[in-house]
């Protein structure tokens, strides 16, 4: 996926540590819980854009090296 959805994850996961500071500030363990999942399923989502890059990358050598032979 494109800088776009990459960003969108960045976001996401930035928005769920804040939920989690806030939680543990105003010692609300349901806001806390919630915003470590929001970043959890965050980097998760950026994990997943890493294996689709990566695969994509294999997917390329392999076919620049297939036109080689």
């Amino acid at each position: 996926m494109g800088i776009e959805d990459r960003a969108s994850h960045k976001a996401e996961e930035l928005s769920g540590k804040a939920k989690e500071a806030a939680g543990r500030l105003t010692d609300n363990e349901r806001l806390e819980a919630e915003g470590q999942s929001q970043e959890t399923g965050a980097k998760l989502k950026q994990a997943g854009e890493d294996v689709k890059d990566a695969a994509r990358d294999v997917g390329r050598r392999l076919g620049d090296a297939k036109d080689r032979f």
